[in-house]
């Protein structure tokens, strides 16, 4: 019955407007969230740039778009970089920090025997507990 009472392009125009509608609110958090992350403007240009979204919403979030958009990309990815960046330090930290292994900890058996810290039959000792 419901079908009958909708018929197939305002299914497709419902879906369309909904689409466009997420697509609108994804622009907007898109653009605040730009605004708000920047540091090369002041806290009254931010402000500036609110209202005019706020006020004229369509027309504040286009100029943006279009005055902004390549800067908006730039900072984007640098961010990504510096995220992918920090990311590699914790991972290399983390694993500096996890011994090395087998190979590592023989290395440093072997630098205790060379220094005179150990005997050679706590060397041995040593390196059997890092290979088993």
């Amino acid at each position: 019955m419901l079908a009958a009472d909708y018929p197939f392009l305002d299914v497709l125009w419902t879906m369309f407007v909904f689409f466009a509608w997420v697509i609108w609110f994804w622009m907007l958090i898109a653009v605040f969230g730009d605004l708000f992350r920047r540091r090369d403007i002041g806290g009254g240009t931010k402000v500036l740039w609110f209202v005019l979204v706020i006020v004229l919403p369509y027309l504040g979030v286009f100029v943006y778009l279009i005055s902004q958009g390549r800067q908006m990309g730039e900072r984007n990815a640098e961010q990504a970089h510096a995220q992918r960046r920090d990311f590699d330090t914790y991972v290399k930290t983390v694993a500096a920090d996890a011994g090395g292994g087998a190979a590592s900890e023989i290395e440093k058996a072997k630098q205790l025997l060379d220094s005179g810290a150990i005997s050679q039959e706590e060397y041995d000792r040593l390196k059997q507990r890092a290979l088993a």
